[in-house]
Order: C-alpha cells, then structure tokens, then sequence
C-alpha cells in the first residue's frame, strides 16, 4: 500500500516474487480471474483509485505501460506486434538501465492496463513440468510510468523589483516521475524433481543461472565494504539494478512450499529473502527528469493553443476588407465590367480557399489538441459515482493497511515481551552457570588442600616411623591426652 502509493509521489518502486517453482509466484503477483486478483491487478485499481479522488484539478497524470519478459537471457516486449524479437539493453547516465525501443502504452484506467497485461500474459513462454502443468519459463516485469505536472503557485519578488510587483503571483509547474517495476521470477528448478528435458532442461538452466546471478548481487550488496557488485552477470540484474540498492523502494515475496518434500527449497527461499532483507536502498523523488513525456505533451498543447488562437484571429477579415476596396475602386482607362467581374470573382474563389485551408488547419490542431489532451488525466477526472466508488475502496483499503499495522505492532510487542522474557532467562542461565564455575573453583580449592594436609601427615607419619620404635611409640601414645 505504501509503495504503489508513493510512485504517485514521484518514487520508484518494485515488488518482485521468489521462489521455487510450483509455489504460487505468478498466481501472487497475477492472480486467478477478475474475482481472485492479484498483486498486479490491485495495484492498477489502487493508482486509478487514487488519481481519481485527488481532490486536486491542478494535478495532470500522464500513466504509461509496458510488458517484458526475459527469456533465455533474451528480452521481448510482450506488447509489440512480433513479440519474438530480441529487445536491445541500454543504459543511459540520466535514464539509467532501459529497453531500447519498447512499446510504451498510454492508459487511462484500469480496463486498459488489465487488458495490456493480459494481451502480454498471452505471448508469455509457459511450459508443463512434474511440478507445474503451466510453469513460467521466464522472468516478466510490467513497468507502469506515471509522471504527475502539479501547478503551484508561488510568491515572486526582487528587491529590484517596484512595491506593487513584490509578493505577485506566478504560475509554476512541478513535474515528478515515478516508475512501479511489477516482477513475476521464474521459479528455481531441481531437475530430478521436475523431469525437465529437452528444451524445458535448457530454459531451466537459464532460470537457475539468472537467479544465482540475483543471489550474488544480493550477497554482495550485504556484505558491501566497497566489494564488486556482479549486476553485469545477468540481464535480469541489470534490469533490476535500480531496484537492489538504488533508487527504488522494493519489496520481496517470498513464496515457500508447504510440502516435507520441498524442505531444502524453502529453507534456502527463506535465507534468500533474509539476505535481501538487509538491503538498504535510497530512494528519492524523481523531480523535473529531462525526458518527462508530460512535459514535451503539454509544451506541445500550449504551441497548438496559441498557432490556433492567432490563426482565428487572422482568418476572414484581411481578406474581406480587400476585396470591398477593390469593389469601391474605379477601372481605369481600358478596364472593362467583364474584366472587373472575373478579378472580383478569383478574388472570392481565393478568399474562399485561403477560408477552407484556414479551417481544415484550424480542425487538424484542434484535433491533435484532443488527441494529446485525451492521453492525459485531470485529478478528480472520474465521475461523482466513480470518484464516490474509488473514495471508498481507497477508505477500504486504509482501513485494511491500518489493521494491519496494529497486528504489526501487537506482534512487535509480543515479540518484544518474548525478547525480555527470553533475555531474562539467558542472564538466569548465565548466572547458574557462574555460580556453578564458582563452586567448582571451590571445590576443587578444597580437594587440593585436602590432597596436601594428607601429604604432610604422611611426612610427618615418616619421620615419627624413623625415629622411634613401636614400642616407644605405644608408650607415647598411652601417656597423651588429648584436649579436643
């Protein structure tokens, strides 16, 4: 709920499924049917949701989507005409990592980006395993581009600048770009579970290959310490570069199996997700890019408005004014009606074109006017129906995302109170076990003056022995009197 909603604010994000194969990433990030939806569904609902009950009609929205896969370490974009052909990687200092010449589609609610992506979903490699009759073999990412044009108004003044001029008001304008990276991995594969052959054995090789590269990016990363960060080793690490410890909030799910038989999978997902969890990222708000579409989009608008303002201002009058004086005139010497009448009437029929082209100009900018306007969406676009519906599921929603941390917080404190309890027995076992070290320093003191008194008494038993006879010893013994 957060990162969807801060891409509106002009923050990249990403949520990305991993696991084995067969354990339910792609029925996670997709969903079932239109009743079961996914991750990817609930996102688009909740964007539009969200664009449509801003309350503010200051806001422009330009949304754009695309559709890839990584297949065999090759890129399609599952939205072109020939979706079998290979897409080139590129990288660029303000763009980053990119796709060359990838269809971006402009949409303006949900049924349009539901429809992209299940047009996409339509030309994605699936194949039957022993795990999985319809098993992913490739990486998918649907990337939605929203850039949002916001005009503030801001105080302007110059100590150069008159009394009166101090303080007036100038439009500015704040374009922000975000960008929601949605990520269904392939699953890791284990051949002898699976039966993968052939052409399957071949893709599997691949996944698992990509995903290790994923893993030492991963590793890397936490370790740091100015180590090398391997994203080169694959495609899908350079795809997603930004999102492992750049400028991207990411999200991880890791999906396991319930299955005795899968425990080695899911023991190595879990300490997979535990190593990524210790990625520290540094997002920030992507403000004024250079290659913002919206803002070329509207500078574009504003040139048609005015070329369209200044052509109905010049249209029709110059003309009509001419051909009065004309009319008005006197023919010279020579000049007869005939000649007169047909000047007046090539005068009308040019009046007439320079009219025609005037407005079929006029009709073609108004037209490319409504076609760029139409891409765009005003904040509180939808209808009082629709605004009052995406209201309250966004109401829904918070309360949803609420509850949820107050389970967070109650699981925290339960697991704070675990802590102390636990803590406090660690240092009760701590201090049996001093206590017992203790007693047996003692202990073992005692056993060795014990050891050296027997020592002595045997000396002294010797040297009485040597020196005296029993029966001496007998008469000593009898003759003492012991005061204890």
């Amino acid at each position: 709920y957060p990162l969807v909603e801060s891409v509106l604010e002009g923050y990249n994000g990403t949520i990305f499924a991993y696991g084995q194969t067969g354990c339910g990433k792609t029925w996670s990030m997709e969903g079932h049917s239109r009743a079961q939806p996914g991750i990817i569904p609930r996102s688009f609902q909740h964007i539009f949701d969200k664009v449509s009950s801003d309350a503010t009609s200051s806001t422009t929205y330009l949304i754009r989507a695309s559709y890839i896969e990584l297949y065999n370490e090759d890129i399609r974009d599952l939205l072109s005409d020939d979706c079998l052909k290979r897409m080139a990687l590129r990288e660029d200092p303000d763009k980053g990592v990119y796709v060359q010449d990838l269809v971006m589609s402009i949409v303006r609610n949900v049924a349009d980006t539901q429809a992209l992506m299940e047009k996409g979903r339509a030309s994605r490699v699936v194949g039957r395993t022993n795990m999985n009759e319809v098993s992913s073999r490739s990486h998918a990412i649907f990337m939605l581009n929203v850039e949002t044009s916001t005009q503030c108004t801001a105080s302007s003044s110059s100590s150069s600048s008159s009394a009166s001029d101090d303080g007036a008001k100038s439009a500015e304008t704040k374009i922000k770009a975000g960008r929601l990276n949605l990520v269904d991995l392939a699953g890791s594969e284990r051949q002898s579970k699976t039966g993968a052959q052939g052409v399957r054995f071949k893709e599997a090789t691949k996944i698992n290959l990509s995903l290790s590269a994923l893993g030492n990016v991963i590793s890397a990363l936490v370790e740091g310490k100015g180590k090398h960060i391997p994203y080169r080793d694959s495609k899908l690490t350079r795809l997603l570069q930004d999102s492992l410890g750049g400028n991207t909030k990411t999200v991880m799910i890791a999906c396991i199996s319930p299955s005795a038989d899968n425990y080695d999978e899911t023991l190595s997902t879990l300490r997979y997700a535990n190593r990524a969890k210790n990625i520290r990222n540094k997002p920030k708000i992507n403000q004024d890019p250079k290659d913002a579409l919206l803002k070329q989009y509207q500078d574009e608008i504003k040139n048609l408005k005015l070329m369209l303002a200044a052509s109905q201002h010049r249209t029709g009058t110059p003309m009509v004014k001419e051909i009065v004086v004309v009319q008005d005139k006197k023919p010279r010497g020579g000049t007869t009606k005939e000649k007169q009448k047909k000047s007046q009437q090539q005068q009308q029929q040019q009046q007439r074109e320079y009219e025609r082209n005037a407005e079929q100009k006029e009709s073609d900018m108004m037209e490319q006017i409504y076609l760029l306007e139409s891409q765009l969406l005003e904040g509180g676009h939808a209808s009082e129906n629709g605004g009052q519906h995406a209201q309250q599921r966004l109401q829904d929603m918070e309360q949803r995302h609420r509850s949820h941390q107050r389970s967070r917080r109650r699981r925290r404190q339960r697991q704070g109170s675990e802590r102390d309890w636990k803590l406090k027995y660690k240092q009760a076992q701590n201090e049996i076990e001093d206590l017992m070290t203790e007693f047996e320093h003692q202990r073992c003191d005692l056993l060795e003056d014990v050891r050296a008194t027997y020592r002595e008494m045997c000396l002294y038993r010797n040297i009485v022995d040597s020196l005296l006879t029993p029966q001496i010893l007998d008469r000593v013994l009898s003759e003492c009197k012991w005061n204890g």
